[in-house]
């Protein structure tokens, strides 16, 4: 059977596409299936995307989704089941956490609740013996108006897993995109990633491949096409610092090209950033949410002091690696004064570059529940994007304008941080621009 992956892309075409289409691809081609991938352009006519699809002629179509792709995915679907009688399903992090609500939508027949490998295949065997599917009959697989399904064991080992389907990711420029591990041991409120380990009671989420199964899959790509930089997408790559040392042994002796990573300074020290840096390393990112010692500590989780943040950027950026800071603002139970304090810490850290995000509340996330018993969330949440520009929650501390002003203070301060970067300054009318800019803001206050 022919699986088509839509990928609904967003604001723009992103350079890569998700992973779960090429994780999931490559193990059902495995079993002599096929699959191939489909961006769906912002701006792309439903008529095209309909065209385009009954060009591939596939038996299924499949979606791994996110909360912020999720409205405009089910406008896509509805729309295209109107046209053709092809069965969907949809995994990834909104229907693995809000399955109900992807099954009440029109046009959606299944949804995989977590890891998808086995699980699709299963669906793929009873659709290609042209059986239905029942409630209760393939474990991770819910059906409308049943209940949730029963979940299989994580996979293990990750080493017996294909490598990814490198056609389905749309990979540039010899840039490539590697995830050694799934699971994440950490308990931040935010994140899904950690639910999964709620998800799968009992069950030892965290699984890491082994140095010998990375470098295999690195050497393939370079024996396929060219190998310019690696983008490990692990949510925090630093998590086991016997691994990570050896990594750098082996990555540094066998591969060799720069490349990328995530990381947390709670798991980081001198000596691992100075074995990363000689393997290759080049940039970090690293998540620091908030500048509030309190925000951090008591809503998301997260008990770490400002002073180890300044020491690890230090670190990294004596050692000549690249720093990208991740902030926060506009979360349930933060101040004004909590988000000015992420500012000036901010001033203090002086990151290569920072990305900064107005707080969505995610489904399956401990935050979510929180808005959801506080009552923050409104009636219509579900209709609401997320966009992460702007909040959809009504907060008794922070006003919507309160929370806009202060993501503009945010996008100046990245601004002057470019400016600075690349030894430019601002001409009259930039000058200008970022004047008014502060001015129109500090009028909301």
């Amino acid at each position: 059977m022919k699986v088509l992956f839509l990928e609904i892309d967003m604001d723009r075409t992103w350079a890569a596409a998700s992973i779960g289409p090429a994780c999931l691809g490559a193990f059902i081609r495995q079993q002599g299936h096929e699959a191939s991938l489909m961006r769906i352009p912002p701006d792309q006519s439903f008529s095209d995307i309909i065209l385009n699809i009954e060009d591939e002629a596939p038996d299924m179509l499949a979606l791994s989704l996110t909360s912020r792709q999720w409205l405009r995915a089910r406008e896509v679907v509805r729309k295209v089941r109107v046209h053709l009688d092809i069965p969907v399903i949809a995994g990834g992090l909104h229907p693995t956490f809000a399955p109900e609500a992807v099954l009440a939508s029109e046009g959606f027949d299944y949804v995989c609740l977590g890891e998808g490998e086995e699980a699709l295949l299963e669906v793929l065997a009873f659709l290609e013996k042209g059986k239905s599917i029942v409630p209760g009959q393939i474990d991770n697989i819910g059906v409308p108006g049943a209940s949730r399904p029963n979940l299989r064991s994580p996979f293990e080992p990750l080493d017996a897993l294909p490598f990814m389907a490198r056609d389905l990711l749309d990979e540039q420029n010899g840039v490539h995109h590697m995830c050694t591990q799934r699971g994440c041991p950490f308990p931040c409120t935010y994140c899904a990633a950690r639910n999964f380990n709620d998800l799968y009671k009992g069950s030892d989420y965290g699984r890491r491949r082994s140095h010998e199964n990375v470098v295999k899959e690195l050497f393939e790509i370079q024996r396929n096409g060219t190998l310019n930089y690696v983008i490990f997408l692990d949510d925090t790559f630093t998590i086991d610092n016997h691994w990570v040392m050896e990594f750098c042994r082996v990555y540094g002796r066998d591969v060799g090209v720069g490349f990328s990573l995530h990381a947390r300074v709670e798991t980081v020290s001198l000596d691992m950033l100075t074995a990363l840096a000689e393997a290759g390393c080049k940039h970090i990112v690293y998540g620091i949410e908030s500048g509030s010692y309190r925000v951090r500590r008591d809503i998301m989780k997260r008990p770490v002091k400002n002073e180890r943040f300044l020491e690890v950027f230090r670190w990294t950026k004596d050692l000549g690696i690249l720093v990208t800071a991740n902030y926060m603002l506009g979360l349930p139970g933060e101040t004004v004064d909590d988000i000015r304090q992420t500012l000036e810490l901010n001033e203090q850290l002086q990151p290569n570059d920072f990305g900064h995000f107005v707080y969505y509340p995610y489904p399956g996330t401990h935050l979510f529940e929180t808005c959801r018993e506080k009552g923050y969330l409104p009636d219509n949440y579900l209709e609401l994007p997320a966009i992460n520009r702007q909040s959809i929650l009504n907060l008794p501390d922070l006003t919507h304008e309160e929370i806009a002003y202060f993501y503009d203070q945010f996008t100046v301060a990245r601004e002057r941080n470019h400016m600075k970067q690349y030894g430019k300054t601002y001409d009259r009318d930039q000058q200008k621009y970022v004047s008014e800019k502060i001015k129109e803001s500090a009028a909301l206050m």
